[in-house]
């Protein structure tokens, strides 16, 4: 089996240009491609790590890869899948953020000198010195706006309005596209599903001014049995930066996916063996939670270290095995400024803790009676904590699975 048939067996594979040449590029290690990464917040997050993963098995199969930072087209902003504008950054935050992006990206990705050495491109180096009269010269003929406006990118934003500056980004992407063909060898393009209008853009660009082909793939987007993007727990992101999701809240992200999902997440994420995979396609009930815990193992392994991920594994079996005190669970630290008269609600520290979004999403939480502190369930909206609960640390749990320690500082 080939990779390009791996893929096609993990579910990976959502729309492709030529199959055929695509089969025959990557799986004889001839494929120079990239994936591209707009620099929107200061760490990667689960959202990216499908890309990752991609790029890791491409790259062991003899392909080279470049990771394609966008510090120029974060300065637009994508709007794929987006009902609004992206928030506009600063060129030094993009620039911060672009840094942070590369560091991770090292922990997957082998970069250096040589064949088979992955690549790490900024798309500032080209995009931010653009003549704007000339690219219009250069480029422009070659793309038709009335194909642009029927792009699925474009789609959900044709209702409440698709800003001129929004709408260059599928040039500037294509731009990306013909500017690696040129200078880095780069003959496909991969990325999300909902890039596919992006990528096209690109390859026909290639065709039209270089009179040469070029390929793109995309990837099935990784959503839940209900078709919402994984990823994200309580409204926010899972990051992949510990400071702002621990290896613990990363473990229990995965270790908590639906039924319905944890063998699609295996398939798609871990590199487990498909011999492996298929023995545990059958598997219910209490093995389901088995898969869960080996999935959360094998990714928080892969982004954090096995050091980490045992950590968190035995932190998970301690607090569910009722030994919540002695775990290595993410812990609040609470100052003299969070108390008044000595005391703190049990709604701050809800929210403070991060295990509730809001006050109000606090209050509906002990209304229906998903918290605890300590060994005794909370069911007044109104209770205090006196500082000295807190000083060999309380253990505050949302519903099952969530948990915080709450300690002075």
């Amino acid at each position: 089996m080939g990779i390009y048939e791996e893929l096609v067996a993990r579910g990976l594979i959502a729309q492709v240009t030529d199959e055929a040449e695509i089969r025959e590029l990557v799986n004889s290690g001839k494929a120079t491609f990239y994936i591209g990464f707009d620099c929107t917040a200061d760490s990667l997050t689960a959202g990216h790590f499908m890309a990752l993963t991609l790029m890791r098995r491409l790259q062991q199969a003899g392909n080279t890869p470049v990771a394609l930072i966008g510090g120029g087209t974060t300065m637009i902003g994508d709007p794929s899948g987006r009902s609004d504008m992206r928030k506009m950054l600063t060129k030094e935050d993009i620039d911060h953020n672009a840094e942070c992006f590369r560091r991770q990206m090292e922990r997957f990705i082998d970069f250096g000198e040589g064949p088979g050495k992955a690549i790490m491109a900024n798309n500032a180096d080209w995009l931010l010195d653009l003549n704007y009269v000339e690219l219009l010269r250069e480029v422009g003929t070659c793309f038709s706006v009335n194909n642009m406006l029927r792009a699925e990118c474009y789609k959900q934003r044709m209702e409440k309005g698709l800003s001129f500056f929004e709408f260059n980004y599928m040039i500037m992407q294509s731009y990306d596209f013909y500017h690696l063909f040129q200078h880095y060898g780069c003959n496909m393009q991969f990325g999300g599903d909902d890039q596919w209008s992006n990528m096209l853009g690109g390859t026909e660009l290639i065709r039209r001014k270089l009179g040469k082909d070029a390929y793109a793939m995309t990837t099935t987007l990784l959503t839940d049995s209900n078709g919402n993007k994984m990823g994200k727990t309580a409204g926010n992101a899972v990051w992949l930066d510990p400071n702002k999701t621990s290896p613990y809240e990363f473990y229990q992200y995965w270790r908590n996916v639906g039924d319905a999902d944890v063998l699609k997440c295996l398939r798609m994420l871990t590199f487990l063996p498909l011999e492996q995979l298929d023995e545990m396609a059958g598997w219910k009930d209490e093995k389901l939670n088995e898969a869960k815990e080996i999935l959360a193992y094998e990714l928080t392994s892969l982004v954090h270290g096995e050091a980490e991920a045992k950590k968190a594994e035995a932190a998970a079996k301690a607090l569910f095995g009722g030994g919540a005190a002695g775990a290595e669970i993410p812990t609040t630290a609470l100052s003299a400024a969070d108390f008044t008269d000595g005391a703190v609600d049990i709604l701050t520290l809800l929210v403070k803790s991060g295990l509730c979004t809001s006050r109000g999403d606090a209050r509906r939480n002990v209304e229906q009676g998903g918290v605890t502190a300590g060994e005794e369930k909370v069911a007044d909206t109104l209770k205090t904590f006196p500082q000295a609960a807190f000083e060999d640390g309380l253990v505050l749990r949302r519903g099952k699975k969530n948990y915080r320690k709450i300690v002075l500082r």
